[in-house]
């Protein structure tokens, strides 16, 4: 198996984990989504992904319907997709994900955090380069050959495509995501979730003292409000063997 592989299964019980966050962060998506191209799914492909993303963590329909509707009125103040680049404690690259409706404040908040954890807020490029931007679907794999699809997904740039107990994984280029998306729905295939990743070109191993003075700093990160996504280079164990 390749990294993408490796990376969903160290992270995949981390991430969503509390159910709140999720439908806050989801909110937002949906937000974002009907702002840039309104509140109807069969002409605006992001925000029927971001739908199919909602009923993976099983966010109630009435909740849906209500962050739609709340997203048209003009009153709706939109959200700004922010990246924050920075080192944590021991040379752990950490790259930050935030939607915001007050940048004032979520600069404040970022670099408070790393400030407080030994840390150090760096500028724009400083650790982007690290990462690589990938696309991700996780489709029912029912009736479908892996082989085949991977044969017939190759011309729309994937990368990695595995089966693993929720389904199929595929993983691509950042870029390719509106193509495959496309292919799937054109052959019927269902789409269970979607979204994007930065995987860690290269991974650090840190003791067990020196890791947990990054989580502190990640911690303090993850239960930002303003906070959609936080990715390192610190080598994560899995929670799944």
């Amino acid at each position: 198996m390749g990294r993408a592989f490796e990376f969903r299964k160290a992270r995949k019980m981390k991430r969503w984990a509390a159910m709140s966050k999720a439908f806050t962060r989801i909110g937002k998506d949906i937000v974002m989504a009907v702002k840039e191209g309104g509140p109807d799914p069969d002409t605006n492909s992001r925000l029927r992904a971001v739908i199919q993303n909602a009923k993976a963590v099983n966010m109630p329909k009435d909740n849906i319907e209500r962050a739609i509707k709340r997203a048209s009125d003009k009153s709706q103040g939109d959200y700004k997709e922010v990246l924050f680049e920075g080192y944590a404690p021991h040379g752990i690259a950490i790259l930050i994900e935030t939607a915001t409706d007050n940048n004032t404040r979520t600069v404040a908040n970022v670099r408070s955090y790393f400030n407080k954890c030994d840390g150090s807020l760096g500028t724009s490029g400083s650790v982007v380069f690290m990462f690589d931007h990938t696309c991700n679907f996780r489709i029912n794999g029912e009736g479908l050959d892996i082989e085949e699809l991977e044969l017939e997904l190759i011309d729309h740039g994937i990368e990695e495509i595995f089966e693993d107990e929720d389904g199929i994984m595929i993983y691509a280029p950042f870029e390719s995501f509106g193509a495959i998306q496309s292919f799937l729905e054109e052959n019927n295939i269902e789409i269970l979730s979607s979204g994007f990743e930065r995987i860690p070109q290269v991974t650090k191993s840190l003791s067990e003292e020196d890791a947990a003075d990054v989580e502190k700093l990640l911690e303090k990160i993850e239960e930002d409000d303003d906070v959609q996504n936080v990715y390192h280079t610190m080598e994560e164990t899995s929670s799944e063997e």
